[in-house]
């Protein structure tokens, strides 16, 4: 017989992962690929559900806020329930982000109960901002867990019941899509059905596989549990008894901090990638910025990234300074109070040893970009990235040497109207003012249907030997007051020059030129 385990549940948790903290009255829902992956309790009530299309959860709850899935963001949340859990029952063992599995009879031994138990970590996890909770006991983890969904809060099936109480539930429970279709198709929908099949016609039909899926719905479940420890505490930070004024003072004290931060990773054969940066000012508040690195962060680069934070706080926010920026005061702060370095995104450092005959030309390339941008400032150097948009100047970002800021213009999603490849090697903002002329000298006009008046012959006293188009380019159609309707045209000259120009306001404008 499986050992008993004790599993709980936290439901929706990608969506309390999200928000921080319970969802309350406002439909939520979490979306990957265009799916609805979690949403709130509110949200199911207007009838969203797992599995949905975006589109078809919008219609059915209009106000529905949209968050993207970040399993990171999951992982990262859930470590403090593992940790309280593990000061309270030891060999707490995550089995995904909201679900938690241990060995039932310890803890049944130390609150005087199976139910006991579920009911006291289910209290404890409610104290801790961590309501609607669901526990289960059963054999084996399968089942345990199958019965948390079920559980109002907690449920405890009885020794050797398994197989009774898994009998009722779809074929879906096992979790195996391909499976599971063949199943239906055979004319199976509950596990007792599936569980009622000969073990040896299973195998020889599904293999190990289903072999193994039979086990479960029969109530089997051997699974070892294995108990894992919470991830260490891999953040360092440091208070300052008399609040610091000048940026270099406070960079200079977190030196220590910083070195501290390398030397934990350092143990784990660890190396971080992306930091979180919180600076607590005399006030109370806090200033907080996610710095990502392209390969990854030397105690002097993470001094660097306070140092460039603090110099940020005496001037508005500019985009493209970081990745995030929450709760950020963007007037000059008093003193600083507190500094807090928390590594956010690790990775083996094995990964990111130098090669044998030392190191490459790129490798060789970050260095010298890193300390020319340590001298000049975060935005001191600058690279170009394309981003999503309609016109040219507005698909040009320049963000800061190491960064990858996160752009509100996707350059994935569809852009109607935008050019596409290959895409002009120079381009001009603001455009500039263009003669293109007619046969007859006159600058030839496109009206409102996209006609040309007349075939562009010349363009900077230079003959048309071809050209194509127009195109046109709306923006805003939707607004009156800021609608912009324009047209595209490519021009190449006699001399094998190749321009964009744009039709705009009863003028020619060169938006490009390709070489």
């Amino acid at each position: 017989m499986p050992p008993r385990h004790l599993v709980l549940w936290l439901p929706d948790w990608p969506v309390r992962a999200a928000l921080g903290a319970p969802p309350g009255d406002e439909p939520v829902a979490v979306v990957q690929a265009n799916i609805v992956i979690a949403c709130s309790s509110s949200a199911r009530a207007q009838g969203v559900r797992r599995g949905q299309r975006r589109r078809l959860a919008q219609t059915r709850s209009p106000a529905l806020r949209l968050i993207p899935a970040d399993a990171r963001r999951d992982e990262r949340a859930f470590l403090p329930v593992l940790r309280l859990l593990e000061e309270l029952v030891p060999g707490v063992q995550p089995l995904r982000p909201g679900l938690a599995a241990l060995r039932a009879r310890g803890a049944a031994r130390y609150y005087g109960g199976e139910e006991q138990s579920a009911l006291h970590l289910i209290e404890a996890l409610a104290e801790h901002d961590h309501p609607g909770t669901r526990a289960a006991i059963a054999d084996g983890l399968f089942t345990a867990e199958q019965a948390a969904r079920l559980a109002a809060p907690a449920l405890v099936v009885a020794p050797g019941g398994s197989q009774e109480f898994l009998a009722p539930l779809p074929v879906q429970a096992l979790g195996d899509e391909e499976v599971t279709a063949l199943l239906e198709r055979l004319g199976i929908r509950t596990l007792a059905e599936f569980a009622a099949l000969a073990e040896t016609d299973v195998r020889d039909r599904l293999g190990e596989r289903g072999a193994r899926l039979h086990a479960l719905a029969s109530g089997a479940d051997s699974r070892p549990l294995v108990p894992q420890h919470p991830e260490p505490e891999l953040a360092r930070e440091i208070v300052f008894e008399s609040p610091l004024e000048q940026a270099d003072q406070v960079a200079f004290a977190v030196r220590q901090t910083a070195d501290a931060v390398t030397a934990a990773l350092a143990e784990l054969s660890q190396v971080c990638t992306e930091v979180r940066i919180d600076l607590t000012d005399d006030d109370g508040a806090i200033s907080t910025r996610v710095w990502l690195h392209p390969t990854s962060f030397e105690a002097s680069d993470l001094v660097d990234r306070v140092r460039w934070q603090l110099e940020s706080l005496s001037a508005p926010t500019k985009s493209g300074t970081a990745k995030a920026d929450t709760a950020t005061s963007d007037r000059a702060p008093v003193g600083i109070a507190e500094v807090r370095i928390m590594p956010t995104r690790v990775d083996d450092s094995a990964h990111h040893q130098p090669g044998l005959f030392g190191q490459g030309p790129q490798q060789r390339l970050h260095h010298a970009v890193s300390r020319v941008q340590a001298m000049l400032g975060h935005r001191g150097v600058v690279t170009p990235v394309v981003v999503g948009g309609r016109r040219l100047v507005d698909r040009q970002l320049l963000q800061p040497w190491g960064d990858r800021v996160p752009s509100e213009r996707d350059a994935a999603l569809p852009w109607p109207g935008s050019l596409p490849p290959p895409y002009p090697s120079e381009v001009f903002n603001p455009p500039l003012p263009a003669r293109v002329a007619g046969a007859d000298g006159t600058p030839p006009r496109v009206d409102d249907r996209g006609e040309l008046s007349a075939a562009p012959a010349w363009i900077e006293e230079t003959a048309v030997s071809s050209w194509a188009g127009p195109w046109p380019l709306r923006e805003r159609a939707w607004d009156k007051d800021q609608a912009r309707l324009a047209q595209r045209l490519q021009i190449v000259d006699e001399s094998q020059r190749a321009w964009l120009v744009l039709w705009e306001d009863d003028s020619w404008w060169v938006e490009g030129r390709y070489r």
